[in-house]
């Protein structure tokens, strides 16, 4: 399988379910996986048509963009089992699933998907799961969320189901969510997965950019969106610009060097720099050129 690893999927964009024109069009925002949104995007009146349009190629258009294909089904207990059989005969890259509270969710999920790969041949274990925390009982056992299957790669943080069920006042720098993005960020990382920031929901593309910037210095390397104007900006926000990466660089010279010289750490740029602010540089140029080649290949 020829796809992006997951550390650099950057930018998650939901699209809805049944409108055809946004579905073709997702590919021209430069989102690096595009979600058919058959959830809260899509009226269940609807959902007939958008599983139609799962099935009909949509996924492997979206790959010859060179974008991920996901989707985002309803909840199993809901009408997610109609969603899921529909989407995986278009052969999705990623299954999302809602309002995952538990870990019971995610293996009910894996255990379904597992069935349609050996009915179609797809092989087996390649369709990945991210699930989707949206309340309070899936924040407080995201890591064993992230946990539950080898399927799962990622988990996103949703922003207005979780702002609802915590009573938050919503604010345009969704400063009130940030206690919640701080502790999923800190339970992803412990548990090995990719930690997809919340979408932000007003429509301001400054301010989207500015929400991913808080994102990438609490350590989060990918956010979903919502609107397609907000993913140039957020890919950039994650993306190692020129003055960090040459910051990076010195940093990395300078600490060899120092090394070599007997010493323990140096100062760079009025940093005290050791070891781990060593390894965080290093980090920042092995992603800079990780993306750069993968552009390449797109």
């Amino acid at each position: 399988m020829n796809r992006r690893p997951v550390e650099l999927r950057r930018t998650w964009l939901f699209v809805a379910g049944a409108d055809a024109g946004a579905l073709e069009q997702g590919p021209a925002c430069g989102a690096d996986v595009l979600i058919q949104e058959l959830e809260d995007f899509t009226r269940p009146e609807d959902r007939p048509a958008a599983r139609a349009l799962a099935a009909s190629g949509l996924y492997d258009r979206w790959r010859a963009s060179g974008a991920l294909a996901a989707v985002r089904v309803n909840p199993l207990e809901d009408c997610g089992e109609e969603d899921l059989a529909a989407a995986m005969a278009g052969r999705p890259d990623v299954v999302m699933l809602p309002k995952v509270a538990g870990p019971e969710a995610v293996r009910r999920l894996a255990e379904a998907i597992a069935g349609h790969e050996r009915r179609l041949g797809i092989p087996a274990g390649s369709t990945e799961i991210v699930p989707n925390v949206e309340n309070a009982r899936g924040l407080r056992d995201t890591f064993s969320i992230c946990s539950a299957d080898n399927r799962v790669v990622a988990v996103l943080l949703a922003a207005e189901d979780l702002a609802a069920d915590l009573g938050c006042e919503r604010t345009l720098d969704m400063a009130e969510l940030d206690h919640a993005r701080q502790r999923f960020h800190v339970d992803c990382v412990a548990a090995g997965v990719l930690a997809i920031d919340l979408p932000y929901t007003w429509v301001d593309p400054a301010g989207a950019r500015r929400h991913a910037e808080s994102a990438r210095r609490t350590g989060y390397r990918a956010k979903s969106a919502v609107d397609p104007a907000h993913v140039p900006g957020v890919n950039e926000v994650f993306t190692p610009q020129p003055a960090a990466l040459a910051a990076a660089r010195r940093i990395v010279t300078a600490f060899e060097r120092a090394r070599r010289n007997g010493a323990s750490r140096v100062e760079v740029d009025g940093i005290e720099v050791e070891v781990p602010i060593y390894r965080n540089a290093q980090a920042t140029i092995a992603r800079a050129e990780a993306l750069a080649s993968w552009a390449r290949r797109d």
